[in-house]
């Protein structure tokens, strides 16, 4: 069901939107993406809205609404005019987890979202401290068995992707490892270069460079294939732990309302940039792996993974902090 203020900006702008079809897009197109400027997904933003200004033939601007683990932005993005001149990017935390994690979310991302497609993915890793007596993580998970509670690992924060990662890791390993929560994951990778924590599950653009510099050991990827920078590092799967598939997924939204057809271009002209092997590389270079889909395809991912999360959220007792 359409929410009733969705129903009624949509009757509103409707003489507004049916003039616009006809040529879109002929002005320039906002992009809301709910994060802080200068973050990883932020970055990796602009590379795509860059090349998507070219294809599209209009500005495309990026507009930051940051706060709120991404829902102040997704928040104010449902209250624009359905006219496919204003679309929300932004991350699966936002979309699938923090229904969970916020009492006062306002929104629901499979109510109020209309979907147009994934834009690009940022695959995490397991590492841990070099010094740390395994190479594999069979061995990791032996020695966190042999010794509960002792093992901790670090985090962005409750709640942030690289938390839900290790718990998801936990539930699926049946190992009790200690979180150690930080501000961010950057204090955390320096804590476990020091040797103040054992391991943590980060983000392939954070991890590269300390593993090329041998400051932390790669035990596996956590994505569903080995990735093209870490050809040699196998999956969860192939090191023995199938079922923990974790990651940041980036995609891109109309409002409730948005004409079908002016969403579905939207989708397809993205679907164009993101096949040029320019922006592959250049997204490549801040970390970031370009990926689409069709709406369709990233409904089914939501819904799996909003089923998925919330197991991973209820079990390990998380609260936003």
């Amino acid at each position: 069901m359409i929410p009733r203020r969705a129903a009624l900006a949509a009757l509103l702008a409707a003489p507004a939107i049916a003039n616009a079809q006809a040529g879109y897009p002929n002005r320039s197109i906002r992009v809301i993406v709910p994060f802080a400027a200068g973050g990883g997904t932020d970055v990796s933003a602009r590379i795509w809205a860059q090349r998507m200004s070219e294809v599209v033939g209009q500005p495309v601007v990026i507009d930051n609404r940051g706060g709120g683990g991404g829902n102040i932005g997704a928040e104010a993005f449902t209250r624009t005019p359905p006219d496919g001149y204003t679309i929300l990017l932004t991350s699966n935390g936002p979309l699938t987890v923090n229904r969970y994690l916020y009492r006062d979310m306002n929104h629901d991302p499979l109510r109020d979202l209309m979907p147009i497609g994934l834009v690009f993915r940022i695959e995490q890793l397991l590492v841990v401290h070099p010094t740390l007596p395994a190479n594999s993580v069979a061995e990791f998970i032996a020695m966190a068995k042999a010794r509960p509670g002792q093992l901790n690992y670090g985090s962005a924060g409750a709640g942030s992707s690289l938390h839900l990662a290790a718990e998801l890791f936990k539930l699926r390993a049946g190992v009790n490892v200690t979180h150690v929560p930080y501000r961010g994951g950057g204090p955390a990778m320096a804590d476990l270069i020091s040797g103040n924590i054992q391991a943590m599950f980060d983000s392939m653009p954070s991890s590269l460079p300390q593993v090329r510099a041998g400051t932390v050991r790669p035990l596996a990827m956590c994505g569903a294939k080995r990735h093209a920078l870490l050809p040699q590092l196998p999956t969860m799967e192939e090191a023995g732990l199938p079922n923990c598939v974790a990651g940041t997924w980036i995609a891109i939204f109309a409002p409730i309302g948005a004409p079908p057809s002016i969403a579905n271009r939207f989708g397809e002209l993205s679907r164009q940039a993101l096949a040029e092997p320019t922006l592959k590389e250049a997204l490549a270079r801040a970390g970031a792996d370009a990926e689409s889909s069709t709406p369709e395809e990233l409904t089914t991912i939501m819904v799996r993974e909003t089923a998925l999360w919330g197991e991973v959220v209820r079990e390990a007792g998380i609260t936003a902090s």
